[in-house]
Parts: C-alpha cells; structure tokens; sequence
C-alpha cells in the first residue's frame, strides 16, 4: 500500500473494493449479506449471477407453468428486493423471476405413484386357502366311525346347502359391513344360524332321520360359524380354533388315537369355533349403530347363493371321479383369491398408464391372461401328483376363477 494507486480507465476502480467479515458459511446468492462491498452502479441484469441461481435452483424452476410460481419460490428462498436489485441487477422479484423461467427449460415430471388400493395380504389370503381345506382333517380323523357309503350323501346335502347359503349371507353381511361393523354383526347373526338350521333339515331327507342327521348337524353348525368369522376377518381365531384337528391329524401316521380321541378332537375343534364365533359376534354388536343406513335388498344377494350352489356341484361331480383333486381346488381358493386383489390393482395401474381405451383394452387383457396363467400353472404339477386328469381339473379351475372375477367386478348373473 506504499506505492501510488493507478486510475487510469479499465484499472482497479473497476474492480470491487470489499471487506469480507467472518461468519458462518451461507448459500452462495446470500454471500453479499457477509460482504461490505462498494460497487459502482451497473447498468441491466448480472447475466453470470442470474445464471448461477438458475443452475442451482432448476430443479424447482423446471416444474412452473407461470413465472409467478418461481416469484413465490423465491420469496420463500428469502430474495429480499434489495438483495435481488443489487446482486442480480433486476428491478424487481418479478423481473428476476422472469428471467429465471424463460432460462430454464420445462421439465414434465411424473407424479409419485399412488398407493395400490387393491394390494392383498399375502399371509391372510394363504392362511385362508388352508382354513378352506383344514375341516376336512375331521374326515379324516372320524373315518373308521362312519359309513362313508351310507352317511356321505346327508353330508354331501348339507355342505351344498350350506356352501348356498354360506355364499349369499357373506355377500349380504359384506354389504351391511360398508355401513357399520355392528349392521354387519346383527346380519350374521340372524342368517348364520338359519343357515345351519336349513342344511340340517335339508340333509335329514336322504338320511331318514338317523343319527347322521348330528353329523351333519355339527357340520353346518362349523361351517355357519367358519363363514362369520371369515367374513369379519378373524382368520387367526379360526385356525386357533382347529389346532385340535392339526394335532390329531399329526399324530395319525404314528400311533392309533382311539374312538375317544376321533370323536372328540372334531368335536372340541365344533366347540371351540363355536364360542370364538359369540365372542366375536358380541365385540360387533358392541359397535356403535350407524342411524339412518338403509338394508340392501335380499335380491342382490340372491345370485351369490346360485354360484355357490353351481360352484358345489362341480366340485362334487369332480371329486367323484377324482377325490383328491377337490384338495388341490380347496388350497388353491387361497392363492386364487390373492390374484384376484392382484388383477384389480394391475388393471387399475393399467388405466394410469393408458390413453385410449383400446389401449387400456389391450393391457387389461394382457393382465387378465397373466393372472389365469398364474393360478392355472401351479395345478398342473398338482394334478399330476395327485392323479386327476390336469385337463379337466385345469378347466373347472380356470371357470371358477373367472366367476369369481366377475362376481368381484358385480357380475353376479354372468357368474351364477
């Protein structure tokens, strides 16, 4: 600083005389809030600065449709008028932003993927394919007990008009369900024990009143149980309550149970479904009452209880020819049932991503035939192995499926 300072044009009076006091480090449009700094006037906007804010801000520049959008995105950034006169050179936040969207180009991002209101529960719909099956270890257990050829036809009856009425009443309690959870409870509670009453009755026909009637009995009472249950979603519950069939069907293959232990193990599972289906009726019931809900007309349930109906004879007629093949469609309603939530979700995510309906048609339909061949591919190896013809299981399998969809889509004449 001893020697004289040159003012000759274009020499250091052009540059910026600054005292730098120290601070904390500060986003680079905010540096000059930590600069004493003597500037000489300039004449139109800092394109060099402009283009800095730019660059570090183009993410959120991108996206506007209006330069008032980047105003409001730089007064919450803190660009004070002051700030935006001296260190861009524009007269205003409005100019600023102007500059600012005409300099970065618009960018067209897509909005976050919504959440799959169809997404299944893997585990309950497993669970549910193997509560489907489990009843039928009482079969199994209580076998040397009964007179498969003489007592299967009242129990044959009695499933049928239970699977009917099972059907219908799930639909109608599912119905009342949207409405309140007690609506829902006092439905099932007044149609499961008709139901069982009315299976009953329609097997005492072919077993001439005989002791086969409390079998059958027994039966319809489980299955009327089974069906509240699954309908309020306490599939847990339910397969707690069969855990004495697990246990005496494990313990076949080793030793001899007794007539004791045959009879009683399905008995104590009847029990024990029987009183978690109160307990569970009672905390419905307990549900505060939604005034003014309007009852859903017992017509529109009416064609649930057909396909269930139509549904049970097939699988009759199937298993008379090949038994072990209604095992194989019983632990595949669970795995049927995840695919159906899956179809819907795919077919919804498929809407989104198509413009024309012919082209929503072609990707549904693409979907629709992924999913069948899903379902349909893992009972091909089972029928083998159990030694049913794959053709004809493999057909009654995919017309179920397809039923069950378009009862899922309210297509519940077409189903039927």
């Amino acid at each position: 600083m001893s020697g004289p300072m040159p003012l000759e044009p274009g020499g250091a009076e052009q540059d910026t005389l600054a005292i730098r006091l120290a601070g904390t480090r500060r986003p680079r449009w905010a540096l000059d809030d930590a600069t004493l700094a003597i500037r000489l006037p300039r004449r139109g906007p800092d394109e060099e600065a402009v283009s800095e804010l730019a660059a570090e801000l183009a993410d959120r520049i991108g996206p506007a449709v209006h330069p008032y959008e980047v105003a409001a995105l730089l007064e919450a950034e803190g660009l004070s008028a002051s700030l935006i006169n001296e260190r861009y050179g524009h007269p205003n936040l409005f100019s600023l932003a102007s500059a600012l969207y005409e300099r970065v180009p618009r960018t067209f991002p897509e909005p976050a993927p919504a959440a799959d209101p169809w997404r299944p529960d893997t585990v309950r719909c497993l669970l549910r394919g193997m509560l489907f099956a489990l009843p039928g270890l009482a079969y199994l257990l209580t076998a040397p007990l009964w007179n498969a050829g003489g007592h299967a036809p009242a129990l044959i009856v009695a499933g049928l008009a239970s699977w009917a009425w099972g059907q219908a009443l799930g639909h109608r309690a599912h119905l009342r369900l949207a409405t309140g959870r007690r609506e829902s409870g006092r439905t099932l509670l007044a149609g499961a024990p008709v139901g069982a009453v009315v299976a009953t009755t329609a097997a005492a026909v072919p077993a001439d009143g005989g002791p086969v009637t409390l079998v059958a009995a027994a039966q319809s009472a489980y299955l009327a149980a089974a069906g509240v249950l699954l309908v309020l979603g306490r599939e847990r519950l339910l397969l707690a309550a069969l855990s004495p069939l697990c246990a005496g069907a494990a313990v076949l293959p080793w030793r001899e149970p007794g007539p004791a232990l045959r009879a009683g193990l399905p008995l104590l599972a009847l029990l024990a479904t029987l009183t978690v289906t109160g307990w569970v009726l009672r905390d419905a019931l307990a549900a505060p009452a939604v005034t003014g809900a309007t009852r859903p007309r017992l017509l529109w349930s009416l064609p649930y209880g057909l396909f269930g109906l139509a549904a049970g004879v097939l699988v009759l007629l199937e298993g008379r020819q090949e038994p072990y093949a209604v095992i194989v469609l019983t632990l595949s309603m669970g795995p049927a049932e995840w695919l159906l939530y899956r179809y819907r979700g795919l077919s919804v995510a498929a809407l989104r991503a198509t413009a024309t309906p012919a082209a929503f048609l072609l990707r549904s339909a693409g979907i629709l035939g992924l999913c069948l061949l899903a379902y349909l591919a893992p009972l091909l190896p089972a029928a083998l192995l159990a030694g049913a013809d794959p053709f004809t299981l493999l057909l009654l399998a995919a017309v179920l499926w397809t039923a069950l969809l378009l009862q899922a889509f309210g297509a519940a004449w077409s189903s039927a």
